[in-house]
């Protein structure tokens, strides 16, 4: 199969689900355009903001991208491309982009809470008690995973083989563009907040500003190592979480979610020009090396199909910023569909190299793969390889520190939440839980053991990224599922989904902690899998007793007294 048939089948299907399946939704669940959303009734002016549908469309779709979906499907491509595809959209549709548009509509009909709340509320004190504390362990994880991605990327050294160390210039360009798109998110959020600018005018200045970041990264690369780099971005991250959220994180989102866009478009313009033809097997086998294509591939995939990060972002901070209830279907739905899309194109990406091929270039790396096969389309339509190279490669850099705020926001949040109860009395507070429920002490200490655990490496921990994530979309399906019970509300759609998670997640966290349980009894384990088994064994744990918390309360027969609550 071409690249362009594969693209065309995507476009069709993903674009035909939004308009027949997302209504579809809508209908089934109730959206009422005059409701007062949360981020008017509870404006705080930190976390509850009402933000434009494309403000927080860009929050949204640059917090979930992550490095997901270009990670996911190149790996996963080991078992062809077939399965990866089937996966992508038919786990998009009917997974991710579910799970992703009923964790924000449960959040809005509960003054924007979070997960953890909605869990409270509908199944009890707790499961919302062990399901925040699996979200905060979740959270250090994917905290130190994507700080050591991201502080790689910007590396501006090498190691030369005489062991001098030599510049690497596309690293440098990215690090002063990212460093650039954080200043200028600042100076953003203040004509966003008090402009009062028309949209289209916003837009054309944050067109403006992104160009102008890019061509000055490109002229005047920084040259930091990655030691260095690892403490900046905790600074930054530090200073993030507990910001205002107008002030950087709508800002910034907003300005990295027209790059990201551009990068779509552009690698769609280049596949559609180029036709890239297809080496890979349509299928290799049900076990490729060892790895069995049940649970891998649904584990890999990831964010580009289903990810449970992706409903703390819905619940988390996206839903404190909606204006109006018909804009939570393209912010949610929409942007987990852009999501697939962008799986999709990862997937043409590899695809499109003969075997040994990206070796041979240098490409090791998937954002590299990616990156450069972007390119070589590119080059079809004129433009030169090594400065596209170097776009895309920021471009993807982007994915993952727009996420890095957002994820250490909402572990500092479920931090917090674990120690409030909704008839806790933040007045009269006692010292030790003043001190828990303060949002600087909550940040200081996520970002502490995330960052010990950076140290480890991203490497050493992201096999448990992926089967940690995939258990928390279980979570959230289940919370998701018991709340349209309880407010009478269709939700028949969540069983497929909450139940085959289920068995790909408990199957590979099993796995994992095998395998691991193994190493340590025969060879020792090395400080990271040491890490890697005490966080699959706690989140296993956890998950297993929220998730039959949760299916108790889905069994239970319909009750008729008047103090069933029921959500409007």
């Amino acid at each position: 199969m071409s690249g362009v048939m594969m693209m065309v089948i995507a476009i069709v299907v993903l674009g035909g689900a939004y308009l027949l399946y997302g209504r579809y939704l809508e209908k089934k669940w109730g959206i009422d355009p005059k409701a007062k959303t949360p981020a008017y009734e509870l404006e705080d002016g930190v976390d509850y903001v009402p933000a434009d549908t494309n403000v927080v469309f860009g929050h949204q779709f640059a917090s979930i991208a992550g490095a997901g979906p270009i990670n996911g499907p190149i790996q996963a491509a080991i078992f062809g491309w077939l399965p990866v595809m089937l996966w992508i959209l038919i786990g998009g549709v009917f997974f991710g982009a579910v799970q992703d548009f009923a964790s924000m509509y449960a959040s809005v009909k509960n003054k924007g809470r979070t997960i953890g709340y909605i869990i409270e509320e509908y199944i009890g004190k707790l499961g919302k008690k062990l399901f925040l504390l699996f979200c905060w362990l979740f959270c250090i994880l994917v905290v130190a995973a994507f700080a050591d991605v991201v502080a790689g990327t910007f590396n501006g050294f090498s190691q030369a083989a005489d062991g001098t160390a030599a510049k690497i210039t596309a690293n440098g360009a990215v690090a002063m563009t990212s460093m650039l798109f954080i200043v200028e998110a600042v100076a953003l959020g203040m004509i966003l907040r008090y402009g009062k600018l028309h949209k289209w005018v916003n837009t054309g200045i944050a067109i403006v500003m992104l160009v102008a970041a890019v061509a000055v990264g490109l002229k005047f690369p920084i040259y930091i190592n990655q030691s260095t780099w690892h403490i900046i971005i905790f600074l930054y991250v530090l200073v993030a979480s507990v910001a205002p959220v107008w002030s950087l994180l709508q800002p910034r989102d907003y300005l990295n979610s027209y790059l990201l866009i551009f990068m779509i478009v552009a690698a769609i313009i280049g596949i559609f020009v180029s036709n890239p033809q297809c080496h890979l097997e349509a299928f290799t086998s049900f076990n490729v090396d060892g790895q069995m294509l049940f649970p891998i591939l649904f584990v890999t995939i990831a964010c580009g199909a289903v990810s449970g990060f992706h409903s703390l972002v819905s619940s988390g901070t996206a839903s404190k910023q909606i204006k109006s209830e018909k804009n939570m279907l393209p912010v949610s739905f929409g942007a987990m569909l852009m999501e697939s899309m962008l799986a999709i194109i990862a997937l043409v990406a590899v695809a499109s190299f003969a075997t040994g091929e990206a070796e041979a270039a240098g490409l090791t790396t998937q954002p590299q793969i990616f990156s450069g096969a972007i390119a070589n389309f590119l080059t079809a339509v004129g433009l030169p390889y090594n400065l596209t190279f170097t776009l895309i490669n920021l471009a993807v850099s982007a994915f993952a520190l727009t996420s890095l705020d957002s994820v250490a926001r909402v572990g500092r949040l479920s931090f917090q939440e674990f120690f409030l109860d909704a008839d806790t009395d933040e007045e009269n507070m006692g010292p030790v839980k003043k001190l828990m429920v303060n949002k600087y002490f909550a940040t200081i200490i996520t970002l502490v053991l995330a960052y010990l655990l950076a140290k480890v490496g991203y490497a050493e921990i992201w096999p448990l990224f992926g089967s940690a994530n995939q258990l928390l979309s279980v979570l959230a399906l289940v919370a998701c599922a018991v709340f349209l019970k309880k407010t009478k509300r269709q939700g028949a759609m969540l069983w497929i989904p909450m139940v085959f998670m289920m068995a790909v997640t408990f199957s590979a966290l099993g796995i994992t902690i095998y395998k691991l349980s193994s190493a340590f009894v025969t060879t020792g384990l090395s400080l990271g899998n040491t890490l890697q088994l005490i966080f699959a064994v706690l989140l296993l744990i956890l998950g297993v007793i929220v998730a039959i918390q949760g299916i108790k309360k889905l069994m239970e027969p319909e009750k008729t007294k008047k103090t069933d609550k029921v959500v409007a």
